[in-house]
């Protein structure tokens, strides 16, 4: 078993014309996730190596929506279509060398389990492309590795998940592909924001922010949890049940509900921890509220 070190490589979704114009362009390793993606690639750029992003039919991820195998989602060739991926491919004179999938975004240590069940059906899937002579030189296991937030989340055991891509793939003599870069960014930056507002509405303290979603999406859209500390007393007691909330024109800009926190009161400073991943370059200008500056440190 070895792992991927190549940098060209492209996996997308719902691909387009425009897209793949590009991606042949510069001679990029393409990762396909759908049967009509097989067929227009193979009308433009013909006896090229292609990969397929399945879908395992299981699936790993912080909340049930974020698990993007084993349910109809946008993400990956089901497993019952392989074979017509396949002849797909053939009929472009197009080689298949790589398998990847995704199992979900954000998952932790009790989700590992659940993430072997699809890297079990991914080798199976692996196992039938190479008897059906595909040469396969790379299974890419996707990313998804989550970093734990509150003290009650249990962090993956990056030892027992080497072991299970050591157990499955070895045999198979692939290269293994790796996209833990969530994993590595998220726990990298902090976002601070001052108390504006501290008031009880229907019996909820609600804690406004002067920032919202639009900086800081983890909650919004994803679910996911944060730590929300007071800066001038980090390890001050959580004696206040609150809600945490944005100033963004929307009822769901919210960061945390119903959260043990400190007392903090009208221009405090607050730091959101695990503020890295994606965050940034998922900022906008929504209700016309500002983006945030960006301090990087160099240690």
């Amino acid at each position: 078993m070895r792992l991927a070190r190549r940098r060209d490589r492209y996996t997308g979704t719902n691909v387009s014309e425009r897209d793949l114009d590009v991606l042949l362009a510069h001679d990029i390793h393409v990762n396909l996730d759908a049967i009509s993606q097989i067929r227009r690639y193979g009308r433009r750029g013909p006896s090229r190596t292609i990969g397929l992003r399945i879908d395992p039919g299981a699936g790993a991820g912080y909340r049930a929506h974020l698990e993007y195998s084993g349910r109809p989602t946008k993400f990956g060739i089901g497993l019952d279509r392989l074979a017509e991926a396949l002849n797909v491919a053939c009929e472009g004179d197009l080689t298949i060398d790589t398998v990847h999938f995704h199992a979900g975004s954000g998952w932790l240590g009790d989700g590992l389990d659940a993430f072997e069940a699809a890297l079990v059906r991914a080798v199976e899937a692996t196992k039938w492309l190479m008897a059906a002579g595909c040469p396969i030189g790379e299974v890419n296991v996707g990313g998804g590795i989550g970093v734990p937030a509150r003290d009650d989340e249990p962090a993956v055991d990056l030892d027992a998940y080497a072991e299970l891509l050591a157990r499955h793939l070895g045999p198979l003599g692939v290269t293994v592909g790796a996209e833990p870069g969530d994993y590595l960014s998220k726990d990298a930056a902090i976002l601070l924001g001052e108390v504006v507002t501290v008031e009880e509405r229907g019996g909820v303290t609600f804690v406004g922010l002067d920032l919202g979603w639009n900086l800081n999406c983890a909650y919004f859209i994803y679910g996911y949890l944060q730590e929300i500390l007071p800066v001038a007393a980090v390890d001050a007691p959580r004696t206040e049940v609150v809600t945490v909330a944005g100033h963004i024109n929307e009822a769901s800009d919210v960061f945390a509900e119903d959260y043990p926190m400190a007392p903090v009161a009208e221009g405090d400073i607050v730091a959101l921890l695990n503020a890295g991943g994606y965050h940034q370059a998922m900022s906008s200008t929504h209700c016309l509220r500002p983006t945030g500056d960006a301090i990087f440190l160099d240690r």
